[in-house]
C-alpha cells in the first residue's frame, strides 16, 4: 500500500515541476500568466469504515489552475500596442479556413501587407464598427470585425479658384519685362507662391512672379500709382490669361490710393498638368491687393482644391478607439477595440502562442469595452508582461524538489521493509 501511496507523490511533484518549470520557461513572454498544480487527497473507505481508523491512498493532480493577475507593464514606441489592465481579452481571428476565435492577453499588433491590424500569429484583431464621431454603430459577437487601416482618407478635388490678397511695395525698382527669367530673382521683384491640385489631388505649386513695368503717373488722365506685369506659373509651365493667344503676364495698375484698378479677377485658359490628370482652368482672384510704402507681404491665401490624404498616424485613446490622422487634416474613427471577459476564466483552454479559447467551464464570452463596468482599462504605447515571479518559482521549485525527494525515500523504505519480510526464515 505504502508503495503506490509513495509512488501518487513522485507522479504529483514532476507534475508540479513541470508546471514550474513552464512558468520560468516564460518569464519573458508578453502576455503570459502562470499556473499552478493544484492537488487532492486519496482516500478509500465505506460505510462500514470506522472513520479514526482510515488512511489515506496518496495524492491526485486534481488541475492545473491558472493565475490571471496582471503582469508588468513595459512601455514602447508603438500606439498600436495595448495593454489590458484588469479584466479582459482582446478578441482575435485566426486568417485560415477555420476562422477561429481566440483570446489573448498579448497586444502587440502591427499591420500586414494588406493594412490588416495582426498580432504575431497573423490573427485580426477584432473591432466593433464606429461612425465618424467614434460612436459604436452595431454591438454583439456577430458585428466584430476585423480592422483595417486605409492609406488615404478624402476625395481629391482640383484646384479652379485661387485668391491672393498681396501687398506690393511702392518703392520697388523698375525692371525690364522682356528680361524676365523666373529662375533669376534679379529680372522682377517678388512672387507668391500658393499650393494648389489637380484632378487627382496631386499637389502643385502656382507661382506668379511681379515685375513693376513703370513708375507712377499721379498727374495723369488716369492718375496711378505704378504699373506692373505678373508671371504666372504651375510648376514649370506658364499660363495662359483667358482670351490671350499665348502664355503671357497680365497688367495690374494701382491708383493712387494704391488700390488695384481695373480686373479684380483673371481667368486662365485650360493646361494639362504636368502629372497628365485631367484638364483645369484656374481663375485668380486679386481683390483687396494694394500698393504701399511698406514691404511686400501676403494678407490672404485660399484656393478650392482638396488633396488626398495620406495616413501619417494611428492612435488609440483610453476608450479603446482607434483613429488614423492623414495629412490633409482628417482624423478618421477606424473601429473601437472589443474586449472579452468570462465569468471563469481559470475554465479557458490554453492553445499556445498565449492564445485561450472558451469552453463550458469558462462559460461563452461576454464582450464589452474598454473601461466599462466590468471590464479593465486600456493603455496604448505599452505592453503587459508575464505575472511569473521568478524567486516566487524557484522556491517552489525547491519545495516540489525536496517532496520529489521525500516520496522516493518513503518509496525506498518500502521497498527495503518489504524486502526484510521476504528474506525472513521460518
Amino acid at each position: 500500500m505504502s508503495f503506490f501511496t509513495s509512488l501518487s507523490g513522485l507522479q504529483a511533484m514532476q507534475t508540479d515541476m513541470s508546471v514550474i518549470s513552464h512558468n520560468l520557461a516564460n518569464v519573458s513572454t508578453n502576455g503570459f500568466k502562470k499556473s499552478r498544480t493544484a492537488f487532492a487527497d486519496v482516500i478509500s473507505s465505506n460505510v462500514s469504515t470506522d472513520p479514526r481508523k482510515m488512511v489515506g491512498s496518496g495524492v491526485s493532480v486534481k488541475g492545473t489552475v491558472q493565475q490571471f493577475s496582471d503582469g508588468s507593464s513595459n512601455q514602447t514606441k508603438s500606439a498600436l500596442d495595448m495593454q489590458i489592465l484588469g479584466e479582459g481579452f482582446f478578441v482575435v481571428k485566426s486568417t485560415g479556413l477555420s476562422d477561429q476565435v481566440n483570446y489573448t492577453r498579448t497586444g502587440a499588433f502591427t499591420v500586414d501587407e494588406s493594412r490588416n491590424v495582426i498580432d504575431a500569429q497573423g490573427s485580426y484583431l477584432m473591432v466593433y464598427p464606429v461612425d465618424n464621431d467614434g460612436n459604436v454603430t452595431a454591438t454583439g459577437d456577430k458585428s466584430l470585425t476585423n480592422l483595417q487601416i486605409q492609406p488615404t482618407s478624402g476625395t481629391p478635388k482640383m484646384t479652379n479658384n485661387v485668391a491672393t490678397k498681396v501687398q506690393i511695395p511702392s518703392t520697388a525698382t523698375v525692371k525690364d519685362p522682356a528680361a524676365f527669367k523666373r529662375t533669376d530673382t534679379t529680372t522682377y521683384n517678388n512672387s507668391v507662391a500658393t499650393r494648389i491640385y489637380d484632378a487627382n489631388g496631386n499637389p502643385m505649386t502656382m507661382t506668379s512672379y511681379y515685375v513693376r513695368t513703370a513708375e507712377g503717373q499721379p498727374n495723369a488722365a488716369t492718375p496711378n500709382t505704378g504699373t506692373w506685369q505678373v508671371f504666372t506659373y504651375v510648376g514649370d509651365q506658364m499660363l495662359t490669361p483667358k482670351g490671350a493667344t499665348q502664355a503671357g503676364p497680365i497688367t495690374q495698375v494701382y491708383d493712387t490710393k494704391g488700390a488695384l484698378t481695373g480686373a479684380q479677377s483673371i481667368q486662365f485658359e485650360d493646361f494639362i498638368p504636368a502629372s497628365g490628370a485631367a484638364a483645369q482652368s484656374i481663375t485668380l482672384d486679386l481683390t483687396g491687393s494694394t500698393q504701399t510704402a511698406a514691404a511686400a507681404a501676403v494678407s490672404a491665401r485660399t484656393q478650392d482644391g482638396v488633396a488626398v490624404g495620406q495616413l501619417v498616424g494611428i492612435t488609440v485613446d483610453d476608450a479603446g478607439i482607434i483613429k488614423a490622422s492623414y495629412s490633409n487634416s482628417d482624423i478618421v474613427p477606424l473601429g473601437k477595440v472589443a474586449i472579452a471577459k468570462f465569468s471563469a476564466p481559470t475554465g479557458l483552454r490554453q492553445a499556445g502562442s498565449n492564445y485561450w479559447q472558451a469552453t463550458g467551464i469558462s462559460g461563452k464570452a461576454t464582450l464589452g469595452f474598454a473601461a466599462a463596468e466590468g471590464f479593465g482599462s486600456l493603455k496604448s504605447g505599452q505592453l503587459e508582461g508575464s505575472n511569473v515571479d521568478i524567486t516566487e518559482e524557484l522556491v517552489n521549485l525547491i519545495a516540489a524538489q525536496r517532496n520529489f525527494q521525500a516520496n522516493a525515500k518513503a518509496l525506498d523504505t518500502a521497498t527495503q521493509v518489504s524486502q526484510s519480510i521476504l528474506n525472513i526464515r521460518a
